[in-house]
């Protein structure tokens, strides 16, 4: 079924749309940006992602009880715009946009650091540059041949995370490894005990941790590409939270409980040192592939939402027109090649401070995201006070606990961009994403963007 209000190919079965959210959340940010955040709140950084988990619940529910209502592929961009204002929806569109297009950088920053294991000797920025390349071109292909290629993508990580996870359980209640002596859990709260720095610094890791949880929302923009969102949706955002807390719990107490949490990443990727530590180098190197597929696959979902948000924008008048094209296959090819565009920048960041590059993406990111988060909680209060008793009675889907669970939300949000004044390398978002976002604003009105016409949605060229 095509999708005729907007020109884009309902290609996306239910299985894509899981596994493309998947994997657009199990990245760097679980993988490489997990080490860090264990060196700040030791094994307390479990609890950490516990509760940063159920704020994640509660966005997603709200999007989703929105893309149940309103499967269209501006999602909460377009939400914003019709619930909230014009403004709003611009904001929350080229907010987003930067978000995915600066997660490019940085997965492909991540590329290079684990290639750096099997080719010590190249330049980071070659990897960064063919990974940013390869992964253009399959977004450039039919919407179904993208999804065919996340689904691998994201399949290959969580086999490799739960057998991982089953592994580690060997290890530690069985031996496997260590001369059938069971290694138990001591490791939690030996070297300093569950909070070695204590409640700062639990509190310091959370904007690290709410990092690797951003990007779930990806979903709500697959929905005008869905087959049936009515019922894709619902069973995607379901099945998925619940998978992401075991594979991000699961994986995290296996590491901290066979590798004492103050020797985590001080040799990359925290996964890759803990099968080096129990004497499978060979494993290692496999586990290497695999965190290299994730990254390359959030990198893909990137592009994909990048590149359906800046055609959305071009559409509404609040990008240049030539963006808004599709191709005959239904792709919004010259929207995909501008975001492809922008990571490039990731490549010159690797080349001229490798060390650093991943650390200021990471940083940088996390402030639009959360507030793109802000933006999706606050435009669904506005899309629950817009509907009529009898609409509130028909929705059939969701957002639990409403509106107490969104009040949580948000608030914890708000306490976490506080936080960020007080770490280093946070720091520097807290001035660039307003800077960033300012930026926008003064565009708007200089441009006179409220005054656009919008085109029609569609057209191929």
């Amino acid at each position: 079924m095509e999708n005729h209000e907007h020109g884009l190919k309902r290609h996306l079965k239910a299985r894509h749309i899981r596994l493309m959210a998947l994997g657009s959340t199990i990245g760097v940010g679980l993988f490489l940006g997990s080490a860090t955040a264990i060196q700040i709140a030791g094994p307390s950084i479990l609890l950490a992602y516990l509760l940063a988990g159920m704020v994640a619940f509660v966005v997603l529910r709200t999007l989703g009880e929105m893309a149940v209502h309103e499967p269209v592929a501006g999602s909460f961009a377009s939400y914003a715009s019709t619930y909230v204002n014009p403004l709003t929806g611009y904001m929350v569109g080229w907010g987003y946009w930067t978000y995915w297009v600066v997660v490019a950088i940085a997965e492909v920053t991540a590329v290079g650091i684990y290639m750096g294991m099997w080719f010590p000797d190249t330049p980071q920025w070659i990897w960064a540059l063919s990974s940013i390349v390869l992964m253009g071109l399959i977004n450039m292909i039919a919407v179904k041949v993208f999804g065919e290629f996340e689904f691998w993508f994201a399949l290959i990580k969580i086999v490799a995370i739960v057998l991982m996870i089953a592994l580690g359980a060997a290890v530690i209640f069985l031996g496997f490894t260590n001369d059938w002596v069971p290694m138990g859990l001591s490791n939690l709260w030996q070297h300093g005990g569950f909070f070695p720095n204590g409640l700062s610094g639990l509190l310091l890791s959370l904007h690290m941790v709410l990092f690797a949880y951003v990007g779930i929302e990806m979903i709500g923009l697959s929905a005008g590409e869905a087959e049936n969102p009515k019922t894709t949706i619902p069973m995607a955002i379901d099945s998925l939270t619940w998978r992401i807390l075991i594979f991000y719990l699961g994986a995290l107490l296996v590491i901290l409980a066979i590798f004492p949490w103050n020797e985590v990443g001080q040799h990359g990727s925290p996964f890759v040192a803990m099968f080096e530590r129990i004497g499978l180098r060979e494993a290692a190197g496999l586990i290497n592939f695999v965190v290299i597929t994730a990254a390359l696959s959030s990198c893909n979902a990137g592009i994909f939402s990048g590149g359906r948000l800046l055609w959305a924008l071009s559409a509404n008048g609040y990008a240049p027109k030539r963006f808004a094209y599709l191709s005959n296959n239904g792709v919004p090819h010259r929207a995909v090649i501008g975001t492809v565009c922008v990571p490039m920048v990731g490549v010159i960041l690797n080349y001229f401070v490798p060390d650093k590059a991943f650390h200021y993406m990471m940083a940088a990111v996390t402030f639009v995201g959360l507030m793109v988060w802000v933006a999706i909680l606050y435009t669904h209060y506005r899309f629950r006070s817009s509907l009529s008793q009898k609409q509130l009675s028909e929705l059939t889907y969701r957002a639990p606990w409403w509106p107490y669970s969104s009040w949580f939300a948000l608030g914890f949000i708000f306490m976490v961009i506080g936080l960020m004044s007080f770490h280093e390398d946070a720091r520097m978002a807290l001035v660039v994403g307003p800077i960033l976002l300012g930026l926008y604003l003064l565009l708007y009105f200089l441009l006179g963007l409220g005054k656009k016409e919008k085109l029609q949605l569609g057209e191929q060229k």
